[in-house]
């Protein structure tokens, strides 16, 4: 029989992994669409899809809810950090910036997750995960250095991505401190967030460019946007999230963190066997070297 700490770390970490491979195939079908739409747009749409998804599974009892006699204030703080502010962030800063800038500065996360677990949840991470997650630093910073040498050394992309690192944190950091909401909760507040900030945003963007129709139109129009709008609808804000969630909830911030990098290994050999991009032995070295700091920041000692 395996122990219930043992099963929750099991459950936890397949969770924390499921994640980022749902975040990082969600590469092939931004790629597919990104000179098709603008950002706002597949935003708008994203999240509209995803509320519609997440309210049907609850209409027809897929999931359950219930939000009765509980204070949501932990998770309004959820929610404001991630999606609202990390999407908004992230956006600016990968628009200031080079491909490889952004990478490495989201490459941060886990380290400043750990220092934000340490400091508002009195939890230090263990040298061993400390390690892990500094080789697995080092890994996606070869990766995504050997991809792109560019650098645009843009202030306001600088700040914009530290700004998205650091509400990434904040958000792992407040999942956490919500210990009395299921993940399909948290999850749910989190895509109501984004619906109203993201939809209208893609709204007075299209009406400004004289676009409206278009944007209606969009999911219809382009069979690309519409395979990108229910991947991410569905695979990210739906199920990725909560996968983000449960994993946070049954191994902690600190654990949880160390998996992230794996989004840039699925991202790689998803570019690789899906859009037959090239790649070097350098990448494949930065993946090993990810999926090794990963190994080591969850090994189990004897």
């Amino acid at each position: 029989m395996i122990d219930s700490q043992k099963k929750s770390l099991i459950l936890g970490s397949l969770a924390a992994a499921g994640c980022e491979i749902l975040f990082g195939l969600s590469y092939v079908f931004t790629k597919q669409v990104a000179s098709e739409s603008g950002v706002s747009a597949l935003l708008g749409w994203r999240f509209f899809v995803a509320i519609a998804v997440m309210s049907l599974f609850i209409a027809f009892r897929i999931v359950k809810v219930d939000f009765r006699n509980k204070s949501l204030k932990a998770l309004v703080a959820v929610a404001l950090w991630n999606p609202c502010i990390y999407f908004a962030m992230e956006t600016v800063g990968i628009r200031y910036s080079s491909a490889s800038e952004s990478g490495v500065m989201l490459a941060c996360i886990p380290i400043v997750s750990l220092a934000a677990s340490a400091l508002f949840l009195g939890r230090a991470p263990t040298a061993r995960q400390a390690a892990g997650i500094l080789v697995t630093l080092i890994g996606v910073v070869i990766t995504v250095l050997v991809s792109s040498a560019s650098a645009l050394f843009s202030v306001k992309g600088y700040l914009a991505l530290a700004a998205a690192v650091v509400s990434y944190a904040l958000y792992s950091v407040s999942v956490e401190k919500a210990d009395n909401f299921t993940a399909f909760e948290i999850t749910y507040i989190m895509l109501i967030a984004g619906g109203l900030l993201f939809i209208p945003s893609a709204c007075v963007d299209a009406a400004i460019h004289g676009s409206f129709d278009e944007l209606m139109l969009l999911p219809l129009s382009s069979m690309h946007f519409l395979s990108a709008v229910l991947y991410q609808g569905v695979g990210c804000s739906v199920f990725a999230f909560f996968l983000s969630n449960a994993a946070i909830s049954r191994i902690g911030v600190n654990r949880a963190s160390s998996f992230i990098g794996l989004s840039t290994v699925v991202s790689i050999l998803a570019g690789i066997l899906i859009l037959e991009e090239s790649f070097s032995v350098y990448q494949c070295i930065g993946a090993a070297v990810i999926v090794i700091g990963i190994y080591i920041a969850n090994m189990q000692m004897k």
